[in-house]
């Protein structure tokens, strides 16, 4: 069953403490509620967050005084003194995201709203080490370019969205094999020390592609959900309780080791039959350099006939993973997302659908199947979400 709607219910999040010497912890709750539910007036989180009018009148007060928040335009039609909402001030706060992919990179700045405010992109046969740090300098550089002083104090962090085991997977020999595999001893943190003393946050690729969709996109309209990613090679998340759920390692959601079988009947994992990867093999094999998928959106339509039986592959196991996934916990809904167009996104999920229609269901509780909203900038889009989490939302997890 497929639902697309732009403009869904928003599900609430947990109440406040009133006792004295949690201001820090209130004022993150606020913050929190406004970027979950957008502009809101002081009764509205009054009730919401279970603080005092008074409680709420100063945290307001002082967040609009740092530049937090902004007023939005008084809403008239009820007796009495119009009522005010607050809503999160775009230019309050400023974060960087970077994607390290195994085909390409992204680097984003973006505002308070997750709004884009710059934006690189560079594409790759194999990211290597040297490229990519000088990749993520340069963004720096013109980051610094385009902003004022004042601006610029406002960055809070760098996140960055990479696979785990990222040198695990290539076709290289040589040099430039030895060059990946030492992404194993790559110190995030260390490397950008060399160029900027922001602090780095570092986060599963397709977790933050998920937080990106929980924060800015669907996942506002779900409680429990899994989100699967389809990238060059296909990852996942898991959101529990309004919250994604990150697990002891921070590998939770690693959809893309879920088992399924090959043609040869020998046991695979979803990696292996539902990524993008597995299109590159179908262009190569037409004589095609599959470069440009991940350059020119547009390719995807002119490349219909390896993309159409690849479609059908990815939506027999996508359709597979989902109910696994909702035979140990009973989701609410599935979101698909991936690094491909819009066009293609909704393809996919209707064909998810009608594949589910065809598999054996019994002791299972069906999800909806839901297109994503972010689409490629996801992954980098969630990395930046991961310092202004740490600084100015509730942990909700």
């Amino acid at each position: 069953m497929v639902r697309r709607m732009d403009n869904g219910p928003v599900r609430s999040i947990s109440a406040g403490l009133s006792q004295k010497g949690v201001r820090d912890h209130n004022e993150r709750l606020l913050l929190s509620l406004l970027q979950r539910h957008g502009s809101l007036p002081a009764p509205d989180l009054a009730r919401l967050s279970s603080l005092s009018a008074p409680t709420i009148s100063a945290i307001l007060r002082k967040l609009e005084s740092d530049g937090l928040l902004m007023r939005g335009k008084p809403l008239r039609g009820k007796v009495g003194k119009p009522s005010v909402p607050m809503l999160l001030a775009p230019d309050g706060v400023y974060a960087i995201g970077i994607k390290i992919g195994r085909r390409s990179a992204d680097f984003l700045l973006t505002d308070f709203n997750g709004g884009t405010r710059l934006h690189r992109h560079l594409t790759y046969t194999h990211p290597l080490p040297r490229d990519v740090f000088s990749f993520i300098e340069g963004g720096l550089a013109a980051a610094a370019q385009d902003l004022s002083a004042s601006d610029l104090a406002k960055i809070c962090g760098i996140g960055i969205a990479a696979p785990f085991d990222l040198w695990n997977w290539h076709d290289l020999t040589g040099s430039h094999a030895d060059e990946f595999r030492s992404w194993q001893h790559v110190d995030f943190t260390q490397e950008l020390a060399q160029f900027t003393d922001l602090p780095v946050f570092v986060i599963n690729d397709a977790t933050a592609a998920c937080q990106a969709e929980h924060m800015y996109g669907r996942g506002k309209q779900f409680r429990d959900y899994a989100y699967f990613f389809v990238g060059a090679f296909v990852g996942g998340g898991v959101v529990l309780n309004n919250s994604v759920y990150e697990g002891r390692q921070g590998n939770a959601g690693a959809l893309g080791s879920l088992r399924s079988v090959g043609p040869d009947g020998k046991s695979r994992q979803l990696v292996d039959l539902a990524s993008i990867h597995t299109l590159e093999t179908r262009l190569r094999s037409a004589g095609q350099n599959p470069i440009i998928l991940w350059q020119d959106a547009q390719s995807w339509t002119d490349l219909a006939a390896q993309v159409t039986p690849w479609l059908d592959q990815t939506a027999r196991e996508l359709a597979k993973a989902s109910l696994s996934t909702c035979a140990v916990i009973d989701f609410e809904a599935i979101v698909i997302d991936g690094a491909f167009p819009a066009t293609i996104r909704n393809k996919l999920v209707d064909k998810i659908s009608q594949c589910i229609k065809s598999e054996d269901t019994r002791g299972l509780i069906l999800p909806v199947i839901e297109s994503g909203s972010i689409g490629s900038k996801a992954r980098a889009l969630g990395a930046a979400c991961s310092p202004v989490r740490a600084q100015f939302l509730l942990n909700s997890n």
